[in-house]
């Protein structure tokens, strides 16, 4: 994703209003006896968003413009914030080291990708989080907060690496708590945006799509 992806946020006060959530890809035959077979053509859910609802004046929208530009439409990614589902718990409360299981210790293992899973049933969800807030992660191991200075985590692709004197021993629960980012693109290289309605209320669309790690 580095070579197409740009680690600037989409305008904030903008992307708290926007509207959006995750989205699947479900087939389904109906059989001559009415009976269903459902097969999931995707492994993970993919978000889409429309930012355009967080439009509410003509300097946000220029700011928008401008960030469209500089992404070149859809050519490409960016940060987006999901007010809705941006932290390792609930969005009303701060991250804490024990949130989100991210594996188990062998005595030898050093690096584990952050990941949020959804769900407490028979079949959990398990979503790869490659763009943390820089400075948001806090890792435990054994139910034990580590030290910043004890692992490092790469906003960039999520990556948390233990120090070499820091690696969780074999049978260790390694946990973190974190904020995140959504990976996302414009999902359209036309951006039209009719200044009398605007002016009138009509909110114009600003179709976002998820870029899935």
């Amino acid at each position: 994703m580095p070579d197409d992806f740009h680690e600037v946020s989409f305008p904030l006060d903008v992307a708290l209003r926007g509207s959006g959530g995750p989205s699947r890809l479900t087939e389904i035959v109906t059989l001559a006896s009415g009976r269903e077979h459902r097969n999931s053509r995707w492994a993970d859910s993919r978000r889409r968003y429309d930012a355009g609802f967080g439009i509410r004046s003509l300097d946000t929208l220029h700011a928008v413009l401008g960030f469209f530009e500089e992404r070149r439409g859809r050519l490409y990614g960016f940060r987006y914030r999901d007010r809705a589902d941006f932290r390792s718990g609930p969005p009303g409360r701060v991250p804490t080291p024990t949130d989100q299981r991210l594996g188990i210790g062998d005595g030898a293992t050093a690096a584990f990708p952050l990941a949020k899973t959804y769900g407490a049933g028979p079949t959990p969800y398990r979503r790869t989080i490659a763009k943390p807030v820089a400075g948001s992660v806090r890792v435990a191991v054994a139910g034990i907060e580590v030290a910043a200075a004890g692992f490092a985590c790469d906003p960039a692709t999520g990556l948390v690496v233990f120090g070499a004197g820091s690696v969780p021993a074999a049978g260790a629960v390694i946990t973190a708590g974190f904020a995140f980012d959504v990976p996302v693109r414009f999902d359209t290289d036309d951006l039209v945006v009719n200044l009398e309605a605007f002016a009138a209320g009509e909110i114009p669309k600003v179709p976002l799509v998820e870029i899935v790690p």
